[in-house]
């Protein structure tokens, strides 16, 4: 802008380019003030002064919601507590934290030094704080592949062994057929094989063990040793996965999370295999019928929180732990909407994380589109995941989802995607 000073001479007034910056942890924070020149010894000092957190603890007692709230204030942060704190009524509370990094980690060395159950509080919330900053590139390993986590999405490609699944059933019943979709998933880009021997659409009735093993053990064996990309099975019963991983296979897909049969847990942990922690509200041939949450997202991260503990209790090595929300898995369209937006907030749990969206009838209700007509709008569930930090997509429509992946990761991990 150019204005006339009172002298009468021009004046040109510089624009400072005003904009917010989006920090998401405390290291986009240092990578900022590096740009900018910031002395080290000032980084040090404010690199956890410019991450803003908010975080939920739910059913905290009066008294420790009352100290919480204190420790917060006095370390310049806050807490949102209900109003029948101030006025003691009622015996539990939810409570809002909100502060820098830097803030909520004060405040939690000083809950550290309370009585009344607050330094396991402090430690839930250190646990949060140490989930949702970038730990680097994470390994799991399955059997000789290594999949290289934070560095870009993996492809999970679906082959379902069964003839009725909501998708693609009696599509590959064969041996034959579905060594050779297996071969064909590769070729477009999958980076792991999911095979499932028994449908777990919405009604469904359970199939028996015998069969399952015959639909999913003579594939894995027959796709050998030589086989690319590692093999995950998708079942929830202990006879099944003691056939798979005999057979060849490197992980298992639990849509129960270790709910419906316990022994699951001791196969897995004995083979030390990685298993996919899955939310399910009730159980396939009845997850449909009017399911309600008073909160789903809380619901699912409660759920998924004991389910870890639960795989931990078995033997099962944190490094062999991923969770998957379970979309369409006892949920409605609003549902499984909210829990997509929300999809950050289960980051807090520490844990990689698995999506399943694809061709699921929340894509039809919203679209209004049959199960063959679903694939911009698994499209769109992809690229948002991958933007909220999943790890893996399980997907159908593999050379269409890889690629999605492929522009959502150049967007969100950054990196050399561009070349020329």
């Amino acid at each position: 802008m150019i204005t006339l000073t009172e002298t009468g001479k021009l004046q040109q007034h510089k624009h400072h380019n005003a904009r917010a910056l989006m920090i998401e942890c405390e290291r986009d924070m240092v990578s900022e003030m590096e740009r900018i020149g910031v002395f080290p010894e000032g980084i040090q000092i404010m690199e956890k002064k410019g991450v803003f957190r908010v975080i939920l603890l739910e059913q905290v007692s009066l008294r420790q919601a009352i100290i919480i709230k204190q420790e917060m204030l006095s370390k310049g942060g806050d807490a949102a507590v209900s109003g029948k704190v101030a006025s003691l009524a009622g015996d539990f509370t939810d409570i809002i934290l909100m502060g820098t990094t830097g803030q909520l980690r004060k405040a939690s060395e000083g809950l550290m030094r309370q009585p009344f159950g607050l330094p396991q509080i402090a430690e839930e919330i250190l646990e949060v704080l140490n989930a949702l900053e970038p730990l680097g590139a994470r390994r799991l390993q399955l059997g000789r592949h290594t999949l290289t986590l934070g560095t870009k999405t993996y492809i999970m490609g679906i082959l379902n062994t069964t003839p009725d699944s909501f998708s693609d059933g009696g599509t590959h019943i064969t041996v034959d057929a579905a060594v050779e979709h297996a071969w064909r998933l590769v070729e477009e880009g999958a980076d792991i094989i999911d095979i499932g021997g028994e449908s777990t659409r919405p009604g469904c009735a359970p199939t028996p063990l015998a069969e399952e093993i015959r639909r999913v053990a003579p594939v894995i064996e027959a796709l050998g040793e030589d086989f690319p990309v590692p093999i995950s099975v998708d079942t929830y019963k202990s006879g099944v996965a003691e056939a798979a991983i005999a057979a060849g296979a490197h992980m298992i897909n639990d849509i129960s999370a270790l709910a419906i049969d316990p022994r699951l847990g001791e196969v897995v942990a004995e083979a030390k295999v990685p298993i996919v922690l899955m939310h399910m509200k009730g159980r396939p041939r009845d997850m449909q019928e009017n399911p309600e949450y008073e909160s789903v997202v809380s619901e699912v991260a409660e759920f998924l929180r004991a389910s870890i503990a639960r795989a931990e209790e078995y033997g099962i090595s944190k490094e062999n732990l991923l969770i998957d929300p379970g979309i369409g898995f006892g949920k409605t369209c609003a549902h499984n909407l909210e829990l997509l937006r929300r999809l950050n907030e289960l980051r807090s749990l520490g844990y990689p994380i698995l999506l399943g969206t694809s061709r699921k009838s929340f894509i039809g209700t919203t679209l209004g589109l049959p199960v063959e007509d679903r694939v911009e709008g698994t499209a769109a569930t992809v690229a948002l995941g991958i933007a909220s930090g999943v790890d893996i997509v399980r997907v159908h429509d593999v050379k269409y989802m890889a690629r999605v992946a492929r522009m959502a990761d150049a967007i969100v991990r950054g990196g050399s995607a561009c070349e020329g």
